[in-house]
């Protein structure tokens, strides 16, 4: 079947780095906007990035300048550099192939996949 499936993570220090990937099985990422959301306890879940097909990316104003999204299209994958991570950044991540971020909107309900999350702490 196909789904979404995340790796990286975990814990760094603040100031510090994490790349998150995320690749697609059985069907192709390169057709579709990625979004990556992130969700720590007690918050709701909030849109960080979204990279469209044509690679154009959109950030929110928490992360902008310090997350970076890409994608490999031979690779069938979707990246999000993190740097600068801060103490305010800890949360589950997650990657779907959906986005709602800076006035753009994708969703295809033929393709509604969401990663299973990934654990990012930043703590000293």
């Amino acid at each position: 079947q196909a789904q979404l499936v995340q790796s990286g993570g975990g814990l760094v220090q603040p100031g510090g780095s994490l790349r998150l990937s995320c690749a697609a099985s059985r069907f192709t990422l390169e057709d579709h906007t990625i979004g990556w959301f992130r969700q720590a306890p007690g918050k709701e879940r909030e849109a960080v990035s979204c990279i469209s097909s044509d690679r154009t990316t959109y950030y929110a104003g928490s992360v902008k300048g310090r997350f970076s999204s890409s994608r490999d299209n031979a690779k069938n994958t979707v990246y999000l550099q993190m740097n600068e991570l801060k103490p305010e950044d800890p949360a589950v991540y997650y990657c779907a192939t959906q986005c709602n971020l800076g006035g753009h909107y994708y969703r295809d309900s033929r393709y509604d996949y969401w990663g299973q999350g990934t654990q990012v702490t930043v703590s000293s």
